[in-house]
């Protein structure tokens, strides 16, 4: 996160030791994608989840702990938010994109200037206790905080749940692109970007 705010309980920002828990509320928020490619990128005998956890213990990266922020209830991790400001113009896509993550990329290069939620995740045992809503807001605060001029997400068109969560909090849908499964079992058809302008 380019900008920080402080936080308060039950927020706080991730580290390094959180890469383990991190990769599994990345897990959750993808539908089983970040597995999927994380296992077609894991060297022969390597653990899948070692991928997860490099890329989340790294300094830079989306997925990276500096753009993440943890919610602590009773002692354990409930949730997470993995976001950061997206720049007013972003780079052309990488020739050697994976195709599965291609609509994606597409939809993110849609967005320019806003603070994109790259992941919102809750561990099962910890839904429906309103931390989805709780990071949204945070996240919009953290937007501010960036300068950003509206806020952006990508969510699976099967996901009526997560989706009923963002147009309570004020998304619309702007776009769609179909998805490219590569052998990723998953009962969807696309990719859809939601947006929200955020007022200074």
């Amino acid at each position: 996160m380019s900008e920080v705010i402080d936080l308060a309980s039950p927020f706080r920002y991730a580290t390094p030791a959180d890469a383990a828990t991190m990769a599994d509320l990345v897990h959750f928020a993808s539908e089983g994608l970040a597995l999927h490619l994380w296992t077609r990128i894991a060297p022969p005998g390597v653990d899948p989840w070692t991928i997860g956890r490099e890329r989340a213990g790294r300094e830079t990266g989306g997925l990276s702990y500096r753009n993440t922020v943890m919610v602590e209830a009773e002692g354990c991790v409930a949730a997470a938010l993995i976001g950061y400001p997206l720049t007013d113009t972003l780079e052309p896509m990488p020739a050697n994109l994976p195709p599965i993550v291609v609509p994606l990329a597409e939809l993110e290069s849609l967005a320019p200037g806003t603070w994109y939620v790259n992941v919102l995740a809750t561990y099962p045992e910890q839904r429906g206790r309103g931390w989805g809503a709780a990071l949204l807001s945070l996240a919009e605060q953290l937007g501010r905080a960036s300068r950003r001029r509206g806020m952006s997400l990508i969510v699976t068109d099967s996901n009526t749940g997560a989706r009923r969560l963002y147009e309570r909090c004020g998304y619309r849908e702007v776009a769609r692109r179909p998805m490219v499964k590569n052998g990723w079992q998953h009962p969807g058809t696309n990719f859809v970007l939601l947006t929200k302008p955020l007022p200074h």
